[in-house]
């Protein structure tokens, strides 16, 4: 199994190399940088952590991109993490140096933004671990002192153009204890989401009907008694199949078709897809 770590050269993530190098095979560990493009001085992050590597003996993967400098987080976290995923084989993991004060910036940040439930079941994707989760952001400095971590400081994270550096110094006000409560609340609802995702797709399993080859109609009226929030679990495990993501009020519209739409309309989804509303049956 290769562990890739996502080393970006802030004191973060150069805890996070310092951390696995002490703890694993060197053999076992792939450095992973992204170069955004974004700024200036990102060409000498690169050469900074390409060095460490080689001081370490560590394997060493880069990729210079150019986002601009208007790129929004979403579109530099989704490049980034396309280049991460692709240097994992089937047994790897991706190694990132989240830590407890990122994990609550997260739940604000997804409150704000009206995520609902979900919100709190942050950071539980695939493929990726995060040793660093119940270590705070003084944990990590005080680990970087002790151990003489050399990294270089992002400016843009002191710049208030982003949400997550607004969010950043009232989340990490908090003492520790509430945000410990935080990480156990995310806990149980990552194993609460988790039950729900299972049981809702065997539900869904139950009742859609194959018309054609992966093609399956769902009873209009399996949703006309549902909980609004139930009936938007069932639609996300719907489109999810087809690997489409609504946002919450594209949901809602969505379940509105399905109820009051006269046979023979077409609901849009996001990417040009489609919906058909037939008397008693609708297809995606």
């Amino acid at each position: 199994m290769k562990r890739v770590l996502a080393i970006s050269g802030g004191v973060d993530s150069m805890v996070l190399l310092d951390f696995c190098v002490k703890k694993y095979p060197l053999d076992e560990l792939l450095v992973a940088h992204f170069d955004h493009g974004t700024r200036p001085s990102a060409g000498d992050d690169y050469l900074f952590v390409e060095k460490k590597c080689q001081e370490l003996g560590v394997k060493f993967a880069g990729k210079h991109a150019k986002l601009g400098a208007g790129v929004s987080e979403e579109k530099a976290r989704n490049a980034r993490y396309e280049f991460f995923y692709s240097l994992l084989g089937d047994d790897d993991v991706l190694m990132v140096a989240h830590h407890l004060d990122d994990l609550v910036e997260s739940v604000v940040i997804n409150f704000l933004r009206g995520t609902g439930w979900r919100g709190l079941a942050v950071m539980d994707s695939p493929k990726i671990e995060r040793p660093f989760l119940s270590w705070t952001k003084n944990d990590i400095l005080k680990y970087a002192f002790e151990h003489n971590v050399v990294f270089r400081e992002d400016p843009t994270n002191s710049s208030d153009e982003y949400l997550r550096n607004r969010v950043r110094f009232a989340a990490r006000s908090l003492d520790r204890k509430t945000k410990e409560s935080i990480l156990d609340l995310r806990n149980r609802q990552i194993e609460i989401k988790n039950k729900i995702e299972k049981t809702s797709g065997e539900f869904v399993l139950d009742n859609k009907v194959e018309v054609g080859k992966n093609k399956f109609v769902f009873p209009r009226e399996l949703f006309f008694d549902l909980d609004e929030n139930l009936a938007m679990e069932l639609l996300k495990i719907i489109l999810n199949e087809k690997d489409i993501a609504c946002t919450r009020p594209q949901l809602l519209n969505f379940l509105d078709a399905i109820l009051n739409y006269q046979p023979g309309k077409y609901f849009n989804l996001p990417g040009g897809r489609l919906a058909r509303i037939d008397k008693k049956t609708f297809m995606v």
